[in-house]
């Protein structure tokens, strides 16, 4: 049988339960086996984060791993390094996170024009999900991750993903736990492309830098 035959079989086969008139009756096709794996082997929680900081890095992100007390000293260093000006934070971020730092703050409004938010070299949010799998963070703009701009248009992105609660190892798991209604933002490392020549430039759709901080002991 040829692939237009088969072709032509679906489509009889869609317009209602005898085909098309006149046409002959055809086979039923075997049922497809929708049992897809959850995830690629099994793998324990201490492993499960191992292999997200492994792919975090290898997308070229900067994997920072630290506990709640050390935190806030954390996120002061990084921005230090950077030496932003102004630094954009979501209205839901725990506040004791950014206790220690002391550039000035700029809120995600609604109001906030793309002008606004060129001039803001940084931005510190949380996140929704994390996939050790795929090296992906996926934000869904709660609270502590802001609207989907805050973290497309500054240069720097700092992301604290809370460990293990936010970690799971697939695609499959993680879309469990989104909600689809969401504006979700899913970022696997700094913002790259590559053109004919291949000639990799970074930030041209988001940050040029991304460091992920890697919260234990919550």
């Amino acid at each position: 049988m040829s692939g237009r035959d088969v072709i032509l079989g679906r489509i009889r086969r869609a317009l209602g339960p005898h085909g098309a008139p006149g046409a002959p009756e055809q086979a039923p096709e075997h049922a497809v086996d929708r049992r897809y794996l959850r995830e690629h082997g099994s793998r324990t929680t201490e492993r499960m984060v191992d292999l997200l900081a492994e792919n975090l890095a290898d997308y070229r992100a900067i994997v920072h791993r630290t506990d709640a007390e050390e935190l806030p000293y954390l996120i002061m260093r990084l921005l230090a390094a950077r030496g932003p000006q102004y630094v954009l934070v979501p209205p839901g971020l725990p506040p004791e996170w950014m206790s220690a730092a002391d550039p000035t703050r700029v809120h995600d409004r609604a109001a906030s024009t793309s002008h606004e938010l060129d001039r803001v070299e940084s931005v510190v949010t949380g996140c929704a999900v994390a996939i050790a799998e795929t090296g992906t963070l996926v934000l869904d703009g709660s609270p502590d991750q802001g609207r989907r701009r805050i973290t497309l248009v500054p240069d720097h992105h700092i992301c604290v993903v809370r460990v293990p609660d936010q970690v799971v190892s697939s695609v499959p798991q993680a879309l469990e736990r989104l909600d689809p209604t969401r504006p979700l933002t899913w970022i696997s490392g700094p913002s790259a492309t590559s053109d004919i020549e291949l000639d990799r430039v970074e930030g041209v759709h988001g940050p040029r830098t991304l460091e992920v901080v890697l919260l234990g002991g919550s």
